[in-house]
């Protein structure tokens, strides 16, 4: 797994509520919200379904942008979303896949 950070977003369902999180662990970070261990907020709404990741080699560069993706209208966050996962199909699967190997 690459070090650095991570800007990541979790769902309920398609379009559903959007929660915009970084960590610097994903794997371990989204099995949290899974397990209902995250957030308040991703607890308060049931948010398991991991859609979207983007990778920043310095930490500070991932938390910089998570910052402002929450400042963005939510039709911006759908957009990116829907560019790199259309379908809003969930990743984890894929995520601790590429962790494994």
């Amino acid at each position: 797994m690459k070090r650095g950070g991570w800007v990541y977003m979790m769902t309920e369902r398609y379009r559903g509520t959007i929660y915009t999180g970084v960590t610097a662990y994903l794997p371990e970070r989204i099995t949290q919200h899974r397990d209902g261990k995250g957030a308040a907020f991703t607890q308060q709404y049931g948010l398991t379904r991991f859609v979207y990741a983007e990778h920043h080699d310095r930490i500070e560069d991932a938390i910089a942008r998570e910052k402002a993706i929450k400042k963005w209208r939510r039709q911006w966050k759908i957009d990116l979303i829907e560019k790199a996962n259309p379908n809003w199909n969930d990743l984890y699967d894929q995520i601790i896949s590429t962790t494994l190997s």
